[in-house]
């Protein structure tokens, strides 16, 4: 009954593992200059570009018409809202 959940016993000496520190020094950075490690970066960064799924001609005047038509309403509905506040505040302050 040692698994049991709330149990209270502790764990044999042979089951624990001592503690290794890792020196932080010399590490995988270490051993590389700034310059190799930015022409890593700019490799890793290629190489995700190249995963990348990039749209069609199609799909992206697609997106485009969508987010053109959702801003035009937005603009459409922020005015309408702003002239009946407008409007409200008018009658009610004078």
């Amino acid at each position: 009954m040692a698994d049991a959940v709330g149990s209270i016993d502790t764990p044999d000496a042979q089951d624990e593992v001592p503690e290794q520190k890792k020196s932080r020094k010399g590490g995988k950075r270490a051993k590389k200059g700034p310059l190799k490690r930015l022409a890593l970066f700019y490799r890793q960064i290629v190489a995700e570009l190249r995963k990348v799924v990039w749209p069609t001609r199609g799909q992206l005047s697609t997106y485009t018409m969508v987010v053109i038509i959702f801003v035009v309403i937005m603009i459409g509905l922020v005015t309408v809202i702003d002239y009946g506040l407008d409007h409200a505040a008018k009658y009610v302050f004078g």
